[in-house]
């Protein structure tokens, strides 16, 4: 993709995320999703925190927080939750679906796996049924590298991932089977529900 179509590909996710959250009631909100200790609204506040926070507050917050993302990220998105409401968080999507953030010393290609790992923390969790464009998808997957799936703490030793629903594997070894974004979030450390993989490892990888 060029850097044209990754932003045209990452404005769609966001469309895409903000119709879902447009048809969550309220008790949707408060359910876990796939990302440890959040719920969806925690996970909605975490998405939008860039849109929110200013380069000086992100570098005060990280000071705070001495250094550690992860602290800062769970601390800032636990404070916003405290303080936005669902329609407030739903609407920080909507009115944000343009916006041109990237990470800290990436591109947009990782704007765009960041905006759809997320979303699907969310989807997979609450059990919709909403999949992923494969031209999307296929980008994100093709993305990722050892590096990144050891930033997330995934062993995927000994394994293959195997997509049963397009023409995708990573690594050697036992096959893990399911949808290929299910596999993208096994390489990024999540457990899933029952039912989305297939394979001796499968329970390793099940909530």
């Amino acid at each position: 993709m060029s850097e044209t179509e990754i932003r045209k590909a990452i404005e769609a996710e966001r469309r895409d995320l903000a119709d879902v959250l447009a048809g969550l009631d309220e008790s949707a909100w408060d359910r876990p999703s796939l990302c440890a200790g959040w719920r969806v609204r925690e996970v909605v506040a975490h998405i939008t925190m860039a849109y929110r926070m200013s380069l000086p507050k992100f570098a005060l917050e990280m000071a705070r927080s001495r250094g550690d993302f992860n602290r800062m990220a769970d601390r800032v998105a636990r404070k916003d939750t405290a303080r936005l409401s669902t329609a407030d968080l739903a609407r920080s999507v909507q009115d944000n679906i343009t916006h041109p953030w990237k990470p800290p010393g990436s591109g947009y290609e990782a704007t765009l796996g960041h905006d759809i790992i997320h979303g699907l923390d969310i989807t997979v969790a609450l059990g919709l049924d909403r999949r992923v464009p494969e031209d999307r998808l296929r980008y994100v997957l093709s993305d990722q590298t050892t590096k990144s799936i050891e930033f997330f703490g995934a062993d995927l030793d000994g394994l293959e991932l195997r997509a049963d629903d397009m023409d995708w594997t990573f690594g050697s070894g036992t096959p893990l089977t399911g949808h290929a974004q299910d596999l993208l979030l096994v390489q990024c450390g999540r457990k899933l529900p029952a039912g989305h993989l297939r394979g001796a490892a499968a329970d390793r990888f099940t909530s």
